[in-house]
């Protein structure tokens, strides 16, 4: 459903948001090793957070990665998945198809109406500070 890039994206900023609570900084080794993510691949997409204003980065000898606790609980991961993925999430045809719309609509077109309408609310009404909960009890993971 989202990118690789914006897979790595959300997990890489709920990882920031939760040590930004702890009151640190991370390097860009530390979280492409904490999400499973190839290095470079991580620095494009943190550098894409960045320039959305996601995440800070913070250049020098204790440099690193960092977001505002402030913000952490009002950055939606609709933010996240439009700064990676701009709106392709909520449109496009579920099954691939260049031309599926109400008019002419492929076998799950009507079914991915309500789905895409869910998703939009989720990512809508869901922050970061939401998705580290589960992260600092043990309850989730961001690598299997």
């Amino acid at each position: 459903m989202f990118s690789k890039a914006c897979e790595y994206a959300i997990r890489a900023s709920t990882y920031i948001a939760l040590k930004s609570l702890e009151g640190t900084r991370v390097s860009l080794k530390e979280i492409a090793e904490k999400i499973d993510s190839p290095v470079a691949f991580t620095a494009k997409v943190l550098q894409q957070l960045s320039k959305n204003n996601i995440v800070d980065s913070v250049k020098g000898a204790t440099g690193g990665f960092q977001i505002s606790t402030q913000n952490i609980s009002n950055i939606k991961l609709a933010q996240i998945v439009y700064a990676i993925d701009g709106n392709n999430v909520y449109e496009g045809c579920g099954l691939g198809l260049k031309k599926c719309n109400a008019n002419e609509p492929c076998p799950v077109h009507d079914k991915f109406v309500q789905i895409r309408a869910d998703l939009k609310n989720m990512l809508e009404n869901t922050s970061l500070y939401d998705m580290t909960i589960g992260l600092e009890e043990g309850l989730t993971s961001l690598r299997r």
